[in-house]
């Protein structure tokens, strides 16, 4: 099976570091600050001594200047909790004329893939979701090369063969991630009901971000003559004069974009998007980089 991930795409995304703007509260090792406290690495605060603490934490040099028991606080690194939720609707399936083997679905996988790579070998756990598809597929979220290479296989499998998100979204956004949960949401904006489960997973303290997938065709509508389109989910064709239509069409597009951007923004979701003729991984910088690591 030919990787999922580019080799240069690979290399790129060597440093970076799929983090949270939430503090995970998880178990073990891994590389994010987490809101526990107790003895750990990173100092936090001093407090008083108090009942239920273990006699082994008590600063006993301050003691000797105080004549007070405190306990030194640290904040203990945790793993994080990721999340990849792929829209697995026909309308992923679409691709620009001039690259027909690289359909939207094709860029989720690689987003994906990059992501789960990245996270596990911070020592995080990956779970996967489908949202969309003939068929609705997941694993939960488990750390480790195994579980891993589980993961991509998953994902070289998934398939952009769907017409509802509605009816999947429900069950897996509530019940399976935690909070403080990082959820990446991938696909085309198009549906409303996986829009509005990604707000109403940030508005129960999950750390939502969502990367939209676009057409060459859709960002800059380079067609020309009279193009025939064909909406993927319904089959219904439509022909229209090119020329006449580009700039209304960039004009309404364009502000629903933005208008979607905004009300993600106003519910704490962070999404941005990716042009299939963009680096394979754009969106991944823009998310994690630095320009886009939290604040």
């Amino acid at each position: 099976m030919r990787p999922l991930i580019p080799a240069d795409v690979r290399a790129r995304l060597a440093r970076l570091q799929i983090a949270s703007r939430l503090r995970p509260d998880g178990q073990g090792l891994g590389l994010h600050a987490g809101r526990g406290r107790g003895a750990g690495l990173e100092f936090a605060q001093y407090r008083a001594y108090g009942q239920g603490d273990e006699p082994r934490h008590i600063d006993w040099k301050l003691y000797a200047r105080s004549d007070r028991h405190f306990v030194r606080d640290a904040t203990r690194d945790t793993p994080l909790s990721v999340w990849l939720v792929i829209d697995c609707s026909a309308s992923m399936a679409q691709a620009d004329p001039e690259r027909p083997e690289h359909a939207r679905i094709d860029a989720a996988k690689i987003l994906a893939a990059g992501i789960a790579e990245r996270a596990v070998a911070q020592g995080d756990s990956v779970g996967l979701v489908t949202v969309g598809g003939a068929v609705t597929q997941g694993l939960p979220a488990a750390a480790g090369a195994r579980h891993r290479d589980r993961l991509l296989l998953a994902l070289a499998a998934l398939q952009a063969d769907g017409r509802d998100c509605a009816r999947a979204v429900p069950p897996l956004l509530s019940a399976r991630i935690a909070p403080d949960a990082l959820v990446v949401v991938i696909g085309d904006g198009l549906d409303g009901a996986l829009l509005d489960a990604g707000q109403q997973l940030a508005a129960a303290r999950r750390d939502v971000r969502m990367i939209r997938l676009l057409t060459v065709g859709e960002a800059r509508f380079p067609f020309t003559g009279s193009p025939c389109f064909v909406e993927p989910e319904t089959g219904r064709a439509r022909t229209l004069d090119a020329d006449a239509a580009r700039a209304r069409f960039l004009e309404r597009f364009g502000a629903d974009r933005q208008a979607q951007l905004r009300q993600l923004a106003t519910h704490g979701v962070r999404a941005v998007e990716q042009v299939l003729d963009e680096p394979a991984d754009a969106a991944l910088q823009r998310l994690f980089g630095a320009r886009g690591a939290p604040r």
